[in-house]
């Protein structure tokens, strides 16, 4: 996780003030997250604090793919984790498959994670004591499912993957692309509304990182599963249906043609 800039308690010139209007979902348009002014402080000591996020909102679609983009600090990481119910923001609102989130007990939002959304981290987390199976496999327990189940569930899955000839190996005998496609397996195994993935392909070549941004596009089409990237690598975020741009903490532009701070003919808000 990138570290975030230095914050203070001053608005950013140009950051989206969120307004019931603007937050209006599209009739069209499901959205499956809603994220309104999240704000995320880290104190590093008595007097020494950080920012990361300062007012981030953002719509996600059910269905879509979607890319968030900024330089390092700009708070991608944090946003992301706050909006998997992986971390807790200090303050605005988290909305999940309709319902608000934010404050919910920590055994709930345990629940909501295996059951609803997949998470895909850069460095694999593979288990190297497990096979390629088996790691897929434990999720899928960890999820609720029986043993049974969940390894039928993680065959499944990896013969999607491209591995149905690799399932019994360990993770130090697959290539980096090849352990990744078991982590993509793994986020899948409890059949997730969303999938969210942290930098996914920042430790792969260019060639595999394509394959497996394909393969992510595969599924999103397939199946209908949304996914939401924090990536660094602009190929990546050009092959998702929207980029979404974060600076210092705030999303500056929100991928749908109207910058942040102004309605749908452009004029400030």
């Amino acid at each position: 996780m990138s570290e975030p800039s230095a914050g203070t308690d001053a608005t950013v010139p140009g950051a989206f003030q969120p307004a019931e209007a603007a937050l209006a979902a599209d009739p069209g348009r499901e959205v499956i997250v809603r994220a309104v002014a999240l704000a995320k402080r880290y104190q590093l000591g008595k007097s020494n604090f950080v920012d990361a996020l300062r007012g981030a909102t953002l719509d996600i679609a059910r269905g879509e793919m979607a890319a968030i983009m900024g330089p390092s600090g700009s708070g991608k990481s944090t946003f992301m984790h706050i909006a998997g119910c992986l971390d807790v923001a200090d303050g605005g609102e988290v909305w999940l498959n309709g319902r608000r989130v934010d404050g919910m007990p920590a055994r709930t939002l345990v629940d909501i994670r295996r059951r609803e959304i997949g998470f895909i981290f850069q460095g694999f987390n593979l288990i190297p004591t497990l096979s390629a199976e088996e790691n897929v496999a434990l999720a899928g327990e960890y999820a609720g499912m029986s043993r049974r189940d969940a390894l039928a569930r993680s065959r499944e899955l990896l013969e999607l993957v491209g591995l149905g000839d690799r399932m019994r190996h360990a993770p130090s005998e697959l290539s980096g692309g090849q352990q990744q496609r078991v982590a993509i397996a793994r986020a899948l195994v409890n059949d997730p509304d969303i999938v969210m993935g942290d930098e996914p392909t920042g430790d792969l070549d260019t060639a595999t990182s394509a394959e497996i941004v394909s393969m992510m596009r595969a599924v999103n089409v397939e199946r209908g599963t949304t996914f939401l990237i924090v990536t660094h690598n602009p190929e990546v975020a050009e092959s998702c249906d929207r980029i979404v741009r974060m600076r210092d903490g705030v999303v500056v532009d929100d991928g749908d043609g109207t910058p942040q701070g102004t309605d749908a003919q452009g004029r400030p808000q």
